[in-house]
């Protein structure tokens, strides 16, 4: 499934690109997702936003398979993906790009690129990761443990590219980054993503007033539960957003 295909619902409508209905998940007896319910349309960025520890990382690990539910229904283009391991997922569209920069240090970046796709396909992607990124071009026999904290994260990103997804979540791609490869990193999101391949993106960074720029639709999260739901427009002038951004305490 690429981003390309659209599924339609019984009524002919097609459907949303990611729906989460009624989640409740965790770790062991501690419950953090309590009744979580939202649906992503493809071709946009969706924000997903809270005070640390609200439950957004674990929300975005229970989408890709990662925590386990204990209720509730994931479906990616309207394939219910909720009892589907993390791998059948990814080939179902979906995408994770989690915090911290998941990629294998020890590899060469040829070496990471190719890990990302199937026989055969390696000379292609070697060429759309150096259209994308120039400088991973020039990095191609380089250790990944030897670069910059910004390369690395253009060449995690560049897996959302290679696998053609439909839905790509996203946990905090601009930590540790200097303003300019922040702009780098954001621009690839927006536009070759979303812009020019149609994808469906959910956005957590630090930056909230850059990510509602980018933003259709806006997510709060408080406490495991969504407290806010809407446009990001909305969200920019509500007084929740005012009282977060006042102490700090959204991300």
């Amino acid at each position: 499934m690429t981003a390309e295909t659209i599924t339609t619902t019984a009524n002919g409508q097609a459907a949303p690109a990611l729906e989460v209905s009624g989640l409740f998940a965790g770790y062991g007896r501690t419950t953090v997702l309590r009744d979580v319910s939202f649906s992503v349309p493809a071709g946009s960025v969706t924000a997903l936003v809270g005070p640390n520890g609200a439950g957004k990382t674990t929300l975005l690990s229970t989408i890709s398979g990662l925590v386990r539910p204990t209720q509730g229904q994931v479906r990616i283009g309207g394939q219910d993906v909720t009892g589907m391991a993390p791998y059948r997922r990814t080939k179902q569209g979906l995408c994770h790009i989690s915090e911290g920069r998941a990629v294998f240090k020890r590899l060469t970046v040829r070496e990471n690129l190719v890990m990302q796709v199937t026989r055969g396909g390696e000379r292609d992607a070697v060429d759309r990761a150096a259209s994308v990124f120039p400088v991973l071009g020039k990095r191609m026999t380089q250790t990944v443990g030897t670069m910059s904290g910004g390369e690395q994260q253009m060449l995690a990103m560049i897996r959302a590219y290679l696998c053609d997804p439909t839905v790509v979540l996203v946990d905090e791609p601009s930590m540790g980054l200097a303003p300019l490869m922040v702009d780098v990193i954001f621009e690839f999101l927006e536009h070759e993503l979303v812009s020019d391949r149609g994808t469906a993106v959910v956005l957590v960074d630090q930056f909230v007033g850059r990510v509602l720029d980018m933003a259709k639709d806006a997510f709060v999260m408080r406490r495991g539960q969504l407290a806010f739901h809407g446009s990001a427009d909305e969200l920019k002038s509500s007084d929740l957003f005012a009282h977060y951004l006042s102490e700090g305490a959204i991300a």
